[in-house]
């Protein structure tokens, strides 16, 4: 699981750069034209939410965080913003983070716990299906739905979905869903065509407690972002007078 999907490309002092030019092959599954991932605000990485720490890294909830919920003005009533994966990226990047890549075992069980004891109904991940251009050029990645997953925080392969990660005690990805048969299943495009190409996790939406998903990027999702070392080195070096 620790292998970069696009080395050698991605390296520290063109991360930026290189992300939000990867970004153009990400197209919109809603019609619209394709977006580009967003580029890190300093001010906002300096005061990015520290809601939890794990494994040195920072973490927040949107739906924790006043600035990603709506409030009604004439009932006051207060709703969580739902976004497609990539706003949720987007907006994680913005503070020098990321959507959340689950890569160790206890990451995911630190996960699991918190839309668990908070009974969240799914959130979107970092997880990504290499199916854009140049995927289809890389033999390693083949076939996709084992071999082409990858967490885009990191531009880091997952382990080959058709079996348990090495080293954990049990698949992360769901027994079931859609069609009744294990995840990733590519469900959607058999009804419109859509690719099923992000990730998530659901929480016993197809009776099958709190699992991995793989999800038609348009979806609209709560998020959890993820400190990221890539965009917080390339800030840090750029704004040396912020404390960040």
């Amino acid at each position: 699981m620790g292998t970069h999907i696009l080395s050698p490309l991605f390296r520290m002092k063109f991360a930026v750069a290189l992300l939000a030019a990867l970004a153009a092959t990400v197209l919109a599954q809603d019609g619209s034209q394709p977006r580009l991932l967003a580029l890190p605000i300093p001010q906002l990485c300096a005061s990015r939410p520290k809601q939890w720490q794990f494994g040195g890294h920072n973490y927040f909830f949107s739906w924790d965080q006043d600035k990603f919920i709506d409030v009604d003005p004439q009932t006051g009533a207060r709703n969580g913003q739902k976004v497609d994966w990539l706003a949720a990226r987007n907006r994680c990047r913005e503070h020098c983070m990321d959507a959340v890549g689950i890569e160790t075992e206890a990451e995911n069980k630190m996960i699991f716990d918190f839309i668990r004891n908070r009974n969240i109904t799914y959130i979107w991940t970092s997880g990504r299906l290499c199916d854009f251009t140049g995927c289809d050029e890389r033999e390693d990645l083949k076939p996709i739905n084992v071999f082409g997953w990858f967490w885009s925080n990191t531009n880091t392969k997952m382990a080959p979905t058709n079996s348990t990660p090495p080293g954990w005690s049990s698949q992360p990805w769901s027994s079931k869903g859609h069609t009744g048969g294990p995840q990733p299943d590519n469900a959607e495009f058999d009804i419109n065509q859509t690719s099923e190409s992000c990730m998530g996790v659901l929480n016993n939406i197809y009776q099958d407690g709190i699992a991995w998903h793989d999800i038609a990027c348009y979806h609209k999702k709560p998020f959890i972002c993820e400190d990221s070392d890539a965009l917080l080195d390339y800030v840090r070096q750029e704004n040396r007078d912020l404390n960040i």
